[in-house]
């Protein structure tokens, strides 16, 4: 199999499992004991919101669980995916609805803009479950003073970002709010999809030997947003926003009847977290291998500088897939045949223990633990 291009190599499937296999027995005494304490059940301690709520690390992993879920759980709420699956009677399926919030500065940013982001991430979160994305509703909070081009150049390209995904924008609502009140522009999107396999996808049906497989490159739209921002005084010309719709990579990968078991977009807090928030809910363990993770060179560059490891920094066009073990060559040959997975690589494997744990073989021979993000390190990107 050939290298990918792009300053990064693909690890092996040995590698991966001497990944696995290296945990000796005093790491893995310590391991036990953080899944110990990771069963704890979630407490918000804190009595006011900080910005690290909203990073997609650990303190917005515990706002969502210990007060919204809490509070508005439900069965569908409890599913704690990227999207809710309803059923709805005479329907040959089922619906999948999911909603999400788009905030970033700068409004545009190389490779994309907040227009284009808010279609292309709330169609992926119907994809990852299965679901192709139908038509999507739209809400703009715009701020006195907005530029009106700069408005129209946004929703045009949401047109055409939503033209690509194959959806229709079928309604939507505006607020204006005081100058200073809003960074300019947020937008808020709901999607609904149609999942036409209901129950084929899900962290339920995560189990150990199943192969851990990445879409492509990790790292793109996040470095990208802290260039455009002026947070790093780094020139990187080429690097720019992989910011897209996923629903072409997941179609081909269903069509093919691979034994897909899991799929999650790596957003916020980037792959460490779609990896811990797996493990913990499926009671499993995650091993990778740092050597076969994808980072283009200006990203690492970026990360290096910053003091970031990559796989906290987010994405918007990438997509984290749990296979089984015995299909995971050909999926990756799907992905890569596909404009959107043409990076795509196995970069672990799930193991039964130590339960809700992900490690990382390091390329220096060592393992440690991969926990979710803690803390707000980066600037709003998503």
């Amino acid at each position: 199999m050939s290298e990918p291009a792009g300053g990064h190599r693909a690890g092996s499937g040995a590698a991966i499992r001497a990944a696995a296999e290296s945990v000796t027995d005093p790491e893995q005494r310590v391991l036990q004991r953080i899944a110990e304490i990771r069963k704890r059940r979630p407490a918000l301690r804190e009595t006011a919101i900080s910005m690290s709520h909203g990073a997609g690390g650990r303190a917005g992993h515990t706002l969502t669980q210990a007060l919204f879920a809490a509070v508005l759980g439900n069965p569908y709420l409890d599913q704690l995916g990227d999207q809710a699956v309803v059923p709805v009677a005479g329907l040959d399926g089922a619906l999948a609805v999911t909603t999400d919030s788009f905030v970033v500065s700068p409004l545009v940013f190389p490779g994309g803009d907040i227009g284009e982001l808010a279609v292309n991430g709330t169609v992926n979160d119907l994809a990852v479950g299965g679901a192709q994305p139908l038509y999507l509703t739209a809400a703009f909070v715009l701020e006195e003073g907005l530029d009106v081009a700069l408005l129209r150049g946004i929703v045009e390209s949401m047109r055409r970002a939503a033209d690509r995904a194959g959806v229709e924008v079928v309604a939507g609502d505006t607020k204006v709010v005081p100058r200073g009140k809003a960074d300019q522009l947020f937008i808020t999107t709901t999607g609904v999809g149609l999942v036409r396999q209901p129950g084929r996808l899900g962290v339920h049906r995560i189990q150990a030997g199943d192969a851990v497989l990445l879409s492509g490159a990790i790292g793109d739209h996040g470095a990208t947003v802290m260039l455009a921002r002026g947070d790093v005084d780094l020139e990187a010309p080429g690097l720019r926003s992989d910011t897209m719709a996923l629903w072409p990579l997941v179609a081909a990968l269903l069509d093919a009847d691979v034994e897909v078991h899991f799929m999650r977009d790596a957003t916020r807090g980037g792959v460490a977290t779609v990896l811990n928030e797996a493990a913990q809910q499926a009671g499993v363990a995650v091993a990778i291998d740092e050597e076969a993770l994808p980072v283009h060179d200006e990203v690492r560059g970026v990360a290096e500088i910053l003091g970031i490891d990559p796989l906290y920094i987010a994405n918007e066009g990438k997509l984290v897939a749990v296979v089984a073990a015995a299909d995971a060559e050909r999926a990756v040959a799907i992905m890569r045949s596909t404009p959107e997975g043409a990076e795509a690589t196995r970069i672990g494997e799930v193991r039964a223990d130590p339960p809700a744990m992900v490690f990382i073989r390091t390329a220096f021979g060592g393992t440690r633990v991969v926990d979710m993000l803690v803390g707000d390190p980066l600037p709003r990107i998503c």
